[in-house]
């Protein structure tokens, strides 16, 4: 059983205190909650690059140290014997229930040769590399926790001359290293902070931000744990409670973190999604961020040369919901309103500030792609629809025709307790623009389905094959899918290939093979680890071929913990990183 390595200088992560609290580790999105008070705070942005020999946080734990030892250490190992866990927390905010299996925490692994031990790497992904996100918490988590919660860590294999070399990384965000740098967790775990009510814990985290005197208006709270996407030619780590963070790998496989991005240095401090659009024809990012206070959405995008353009307020949004994910095409962005909604006034109450509200009549929202303001939108009630993650979208008859491939949350109300009784419907939805109504709604399989992706050339362009991953209960995904999107039967399923009793895998990424004429002519890369073994591989598999065959499998020298997205960034972005 794989253990979580502690900080020597955590205060009360000791051997006795691990041995009398059973710290044994084994077997979203995040939310903006802060009023960005821009009165108070005018420091720009600091970028967190690899500390030199003492980083700004060390010297403010160094300044603080006597504050910290005076009162936060008693108070934490008061917390630390009198536990959360002596609250009776429920099993989805319980970190002992969470953390196990293979959502358990990895260490980190310096750049490693790895052995391909079946077929062969094929030169399609030569010089390229595959990376997976995912939370991964690097201290054991005091009081209620939630699997989104963890710090960002980047798993990436590194492919050159068919030789594997794999590294395993934290991103450096500002919330990892100033609690490395302290030794001890001081930042609240933000998704469980929604979710629940108020603990002792969650105190005393509070006003130890508070009194550290840490500013996250301009820092940020975010873990960067989300997913991967390049824009503007750079390859950022992202979560929605933050600004993305650049990341690079390196020739030697290593992986390191640039800082946090500052095409927002016009504005205040913002947050951004974790599913931004990248247009492969013109290289522009679309974006959007949400909050709790007006405007509670806002639409942007950012052109090709990581410049970001003039936000776009959203005002007929009228109350704060949770939107994780929208759709672009080339004349339209289209944005969900669901039943998962954001009170955070109940706070004060005491109460969660994350619910469902089944009252609510969902909607999706459409506004033009290039719009300047938000006079030509358009809302749409449409009963049930709770988008999750969008596949594709694109459109037909002269733009008149949206459509969208999207995961649909199916028994919402379960979402944030009981996750593991939710079902993932994949389904096509069709919006007419001249009429605005959702003219058709269809399920593509009975399976539940999700982290959908395609060949990234018909990004927002009609495609025909959709790829999606087989959950069991989310985030763990069994097995992969190879959907045909022309066919009309109840379940466009024509290929399959589950990983195995047992195994779980991370999000397939489609990647072309090398002078490809035809959608699917390429291959399904991917992680699957073994919890009975706790080993991991990285498998290929044929995307053509009906039973998703595997051509090649590599070993790898290291667990890869359940994570979210992933990315296959190849040879040529590389160099340009």
């Amino acid at each position: 059983m794989e253990t979580l390595s502690f900080s020597k200088t955590h205060p009360f992560m000791d051997v006795s205190f691990a041995r009398n609290h059973c710290i044994n580790l084994t077997e979203h999105s995040s939310l903006n909650i802060i009023n960005p008070l821009k009165n108070l705070y005018t420091r720009k942005s600091v970028e967190i690059a690899k500390p030199p020999e003492e980083t700004s946080t060390a010297k403010l734990s160094r300044k603080k140290q006597s504050l910290h030892e005076i009162i936060f250490k008693p108070l934490q190992r008061f917390i630390s014997t009198f536990n959360d866990s002596n609250l009776n927390l429920p099993p989805f905010l319980d970190p002992k229930q969470l953390l196990s299996g293979n959502l358990s925490p990895a260490d980190e692994l310096p750049p490693t040769a790895c052995e391909v031990v079946e077929g062969s790497l094929p030169p399609s992904l030569d010089g390229g590399a595959y990376i997976q996100n995912g939370p991964n918490p690097h201290f054991y988590p005091r009081g209620p926790y939630i699997f989104p919660d963890g710090d960002g860590m980047l798993h990436s294999i590194k492919i050159s001359g068919g030789k594997p070399v794999f590294c395993s990384r934290f991103i450096q965000t500002f919330k990892y290293t100033t609690e490395r740098d302290l030794g001890h967790p001081i930042f609240p775990n933000i998704v469980a902070f929604f979710c629940s009510n108020l603990t002792p814990s969650m105190v005393l985290t509070l006003a130890q931000l508070l009194l550290a005197k840490i500013n996250p208006f301009v820092d940020g709270l975010g873990t960067a744990n989300t997913s991967l996407a390049l824009i503007g030619g750079r390859l950022h780590a992202l979560t929605e409670t933050d600004l993305p963070y650049q990341v690079k790998i390196r020739p030697d496989g290593e992986i390191t973190t640039v800082g946090r991005h500052d095409f927002f240095s016009r504005d205040f401090f913002l947050t951004m999604t974790a599913h931004p659009k990248i247009d492969p024809d013109t290289g522009e990012t679309f974006a959007f961020r949400y909050f709790v206070v007006p405007p509670f959405l806002t639409y942007f995008r950012i052109n090709s040369d990581g410049t970001k353009q003039r936000d776009v307020p959203i005002f007929s949004l009228k109350s704060p919901s949770y939107i994780h994910d929208f759709a672009v095409t080339k004349n339209h962005a289209i944005f969900p309103d669901p039943q998962i909604v954001i009170r955070p006034f109940e706070i004060l109450r005491g109460r969660p500030v994350l619910r469902v509200d089944a009252d609510k009549v969902s909607r999706v929202g459409v506004i033009p792609r290039y719009a300047e303001d938000e006079r030509e939108m358009f809302w749409i009630d449409e009963p049930g629809l709770n988008m999750l993650h969008v596949v594709n979208a694109w459109e037909e008859d002269d733009g008149d025709t949206i459509v969208i491939v999207a995961s649909n949350i199916l028994s919402v109300e379960h979402v944030l307790e009981q996750i593991n009784l939710i079902h993932l419907s994949l389904e096509k939805i069709v919006i007419d623009a001249k009429t605005k109504k959702v003219v058709m709604r269809r399920p593509l399989s009975d399976s539940s389905l999700d982290f959908g992706v395609i060949n990234p050339q018909y990004a927002q362009r009609k495609n025909r094959y959709v790829y999606a991953a087989v959950i069991e209960s989310m985030p763990k995904m069994v097995g992969a899918v190879k959907m045909d999107l022309s066919l009309s039967a109840a379940d466009c399923t024509v290929a399959s290939r589950m990983y195995g009793p047992g195994c779980y895998g991370s999000e397939p990424i489609f990647v072309a093979r090398e002078e490809a004429e035809e959608e699917d002519d390429g291959y399904l890369v991917a992680y699957v680890t073994n919890e009975n073994t706790q080993e991991s591989q990285f498998i290929v598999m044929d995307a053509k071929s009906a039973t998703l065959e595997i051509v090649a499998a590599v070993k790898l020298p290291h667990r890869v913990p359940q994570g979210f997205h992933s990315i296959f960034v190849k040879e040529s972005e590389l160099k340009r990183l």
